[in-house]
């Protein structure tokens, strides 16, 4: 069980890690140059390199970095609880596509997006300690209201 303080702590350290590996994927500029980079490493990584993207792949990539870029800064500045589960379902959504994306592919590139998704999604699902004062059986925590 993590105390409130540790937990914020957590939901920030994750959105941190989130503006350093999506920010490349913000515009589609900074994601051409990433992704010779990502297919060089997944091709020393005994994979393939990745396929060419065109305007409308780096149209999504983007939408996906910018919206993550803005999610992001939202819970570093405002480490809530709430958001932090929130923010574990997402991950969970996105390692489930990351792990159809690398059962269907084979590709090792993502190996190392997926453990860490996973992974911040399972340290923001840890239970809270409930707090000094609360009453008991009072809910701790909740997707629609923190108390």
């Amino acid at each position: 069980m993590l105390s409130v303080s540790a937990f914020r702590r957590v939901v920030r350290a994750s959105a941190i890690y989130d503006v350093l590996m999506t920010a490349p994927f913000a515009t589609p500029w900074t994601f051409l140059l990433l992704h010779e980079h990502l297919s060089a490493i997944n091709v020393s990584l005994g994979g393939l390199p990745l396929p060419v993207f065109g305007p409308f792949h780096l149209l999504i990539s983007s939408l996906f970095g910018s919206v993550v870029m803005v999610w992001s800064v939202l819970r570093m500045l405002d480490p809530q609880p709430r958001f932090g589960r929130y923010d574990a379902a997402a991950r969970y959504l996105f390692s489930t596509w990351m792990a159809w994306a690398l059962f269907t592919t084979g590709q090792p590139l993502l190996w190392l997006f997926f453990v860490p998704e996973l992974a911040w999604g399972l340290a923001q699902s840890l239970p809270l300690r409930r707090s000094e004062g609360a009453p008991a059986g009072c809910a701790h925590e909740s997707l629609l209201r923190w108390r």
